[in-house]
């Protein structure tokens, strides 16, 4: 009996699981390692490889037969291939005890927070106020400077100086959003930015009085663990919000 293939749903279970096997561990993807989580012939994993290469969401290195993901490859796994996710309770408990502790000024509870979502997301988090037109709290720039993609020097100078200048990474930040949109990603070359090229930046919005009044922002590699940071910012924002509404 022959069984019918959806070829289109293995392509991109294909594709999920090599980048998800690539945030794990930035090194090429080879058609070994992905055959043995389907089950399936190294031949069959390359021509799937090939197939999503041509569609520009794998690329390879010159020196490695095994595959990488591309911007267009990150943004449709954001986009389309993430399944429903939701923040740890021991996470939630953990982002809830941080804020037990008396504050009293504005600047301490946006520095609070930047603090807290980097602990829990190893990336650098960012807190913009919008009527603080050049002013937002910035924490975990070590965890960032620790990864992999971040070990040329012009890269970290670059970096640092896109973060201390403020401007233009507001500028991103600070964007519209849509009302319907909880978490907006930029990946790559969508910031627009050359000092993070090789940057995500997830950004979310919080609340005064359902007034939006700042931004909650990850910075990290493009390789970042979506999964965590997007259920992160999430929850982040609402108590952030439901914190600043008692304020």
């Amino acid at each position: 009996m022959v069984r019918n293939v959806d070829q289109g749903s293995r392509k991109r279970a294909v594709l999920a699981a090599a980048i998800n096997r690539y945030i794990q561990d930035p090194e090429p993807v080879s058609s070994e390692d992905i055959a043995r989580e389907f089950s399936l012939s190294s031949a069959t994993i390359r021509n799937i490889f090939a197939e999503l290469e041509e569609n520009g969401y794998l690329t390879h290195p010159h020196t490695s037969a095994g595959r990488v993901p591309t911007v267009l490859g990150y943004r449709y796994y954001v986009d389309f291939l993430l399944s429903q996710i939701e923040l740890l309770d021991e996470d939630k408990k953990r982002i809830v005890r941080e804020y037990t502790r008396e504050i009293k000024k504005m600047e301490d509870i946006l520095e609070k927070t930047s603090d807290v979502v980097a602990k829990l997301t190893h990336y650098a988090s960012i807190v913009s106020f919008l009527d603080w037109q050049d002013r937002y709290f910035y924490k975990g720039v070590s965890f960032v400077l620790e990864q992999p993609e971040f070990q040329d020097l012009k890269q970290i100078q670059l970096f640092i100086k896109m973060l201390e200048e403020k401007e233009e990474l507001l500028c991103i930040i600070n964007r519209d959003f849509k009302t319907d949109e909880k978490v907006r990603i930029y990946i790559g070359d969508e910031l627009g930015c050359a000092g993070i090229n090789n940057c995500s930046l997830a950004v979310s919005s919080y609340n005064v009085n359902n007034r939006p009044v700042g931004r909650l922002a990850i910075l990290g590699p493009m390789r970042m663990e979506y999964n965590h940071i997007i259920p992160a910012l999430e929850y982040v924002s609402g108590v952030l919000t439901d914190l600043l509404d008692e304020y």
